[in-house]
């Protein structure tokens, strides 16, 4: 998979952007706040239908038409699946809603797939991308809300069901969480809660058995790439860590264990009826629990990731330095799945990724990208890059929002 063709009107500090993109590498060059990553993010906000950077869309205007009568923005890319090409147009524009106050202003997302009108449900995961942000060293350092969103973010892409299922089942764990909020201070009647239980059951379920499917699957490609990464130093294993206990006799209540204390350990295969056998046995253990507290305390929402590299935490103990390779080797990870589930190699989006990283890590990530169908890397210096690998990339410049070819050195 490749983009052909990027359009861009009014997103952050492009006005206008008409963009050819060859296939191979390609090296964005620029000072830091000229568009370098705006850049990537158009192209995962076409594939995400969300942007990576800011839940608030209205912040993708670019500043100059925030003032107009009619603020939008445009974002068209034709894109290459195998043999066929297709085309993803997503338009931001400023809607005035008659119960709106005289100031306040909504965006409405209008999305089009090769001329038709779709939801975005439809749209996502059509163009395949993956993006590695220096920020994304948080996915191993930070909470694990932000483990659990990766996961569902990565899983979306090529399931259609299990986005369904997560929509269905937080709208469930919203509505169970309400209930059991309000039997605090007075008497419960539990039996309120069995439906409830059956439907988190029932959509929860599908969630722990993918995403312990995509943790194996990751696995086996981060165990080839992490050595690479690290100069044959370190080997790296995932570990889901799942609130649903697997494989293990049940216990009382007040022994639940902590997710990072129930990992399930990689290579297990999981069934349906076993988590949900399991799933419905410690939500009536747990109970008493969630009556006390007025939430809910079992379930995928509450589930981990865990890194674990030569055997040590990296959630806890490593580096940062570590944390960055074992990040970066998880979105390379990613491309190899996705890639084994589409047929098809997704486009690689590396923002900054070489200054943080010494010569020897350099160089073991520019050789590990080498055979990728489509990368866009940027980069404020290209002394980071050898002659050999810029002599084989497409060389381009950002400066405000414009882009131009450079001549490799």
């Amino acid at each position: 998979m490749r983009v052909l063709h990027l359009s861009l009107t009014n997103f952050r500090n492009y006005t206008r952007l008409e963009l050819e993109l060859p296939a191979g590498i390609i090296v964005l060059q620029g000072d830091n706040a000229q568009g370098k990553t705006n850049l990537l993010e158009a192209i995962y906000y076409l594939s995400r239908i969300r942007s990576p950077r800011t839940k608030a869309d209205r912040e993708l205007l670019n500043w100059l038409v925030l003032e107009d009568d009619l603020p939008f923005a445009r974002l068209v890319a034709q894109f290459q699946r195998g043999e066929d090409a297709d085309q993803i147009e997503l338009s931001l524009v400023q809607s005035r809603g008659k119960n709106l106050g005289p100031d306040a202003s909504a965006l409405r997302k209008h999305i089009r797939i090769n001329g038709a009108n779709k939801r975005a449900a439809d749209a996502i995961g059509l163009l395949n991308a993956v993006l590695f942000l220096p920020q994304d060293i948080n996915l191993v350092s930070s909470a694990p809300q932000l483990r659990r969103r990766y996961l569902d973010d990565t899983i979306s892409q090529i399931d259609l069901r299990y986005r369904r299922e997560l929509q269905r089942y937080n709208r469930v764990l919203t509505r169970r969480n309400y209930v059991l909020k309000s039997f605090r201070g007075r008497r419960p009647d539990p039996a309120q809660l069995v439906f409830w239980d059956q439907r988190l059951v029932e959509h929860g379920t599908y969630l722990i058995v993918r995403r312990q499917a995509a943790i194996q699957k990751l696995n086996e490609a981060i165990q080839r790439i992490h050595p690479k990464l690290t100069g044959e130093k370190e080997w790296l294993r995932l570990e889901y860590c799942s609130s649903v206990r697997l494989g293990s006799p049940p216990s009382v209540a007040y022994q639940i264990a902590l997710p990072t204390e129930q990992s399930i350990p990689s290579g297990t295969e999981v069934s349906l009826p076993e988590v949900a056998a399991s799933f419905s046995e410690q939500l009536r253990e747990a109970q008493a629990k969630e009556l006390e507290q007025g939430m809910s305390v079992i379930g995928p929402h509450r589930d981990d990731v865990r890194f674990l590299a030569n055997g040590v935490d990296m959630n806890t103990y490593g580096s940062q330095g570590q944390q960055r390779t074992t990040a970066l080797s998880l979105k390379l990870a990613e491309v190899e799945w996705v890639t084994q589930e589409r047929n098809d190699k997704p486009v690689l989006l590396l923002d900054d990724v070489l200054s943080e990283l010494d010569a020897m890590h350099r160089n073991c990530l520019l050789n590990t990208i080498d055979e990728a169908q489509q990368v866009i890397i940027t980069s404020t210096d290209l002394e980071h890059f050898s002659e050999e690998f810029l002599a084989r990339s497409s060389l381009w410049r950002v400066r405000a929002g414009r882009i131009e070819k450079l001549t490799p050195p």
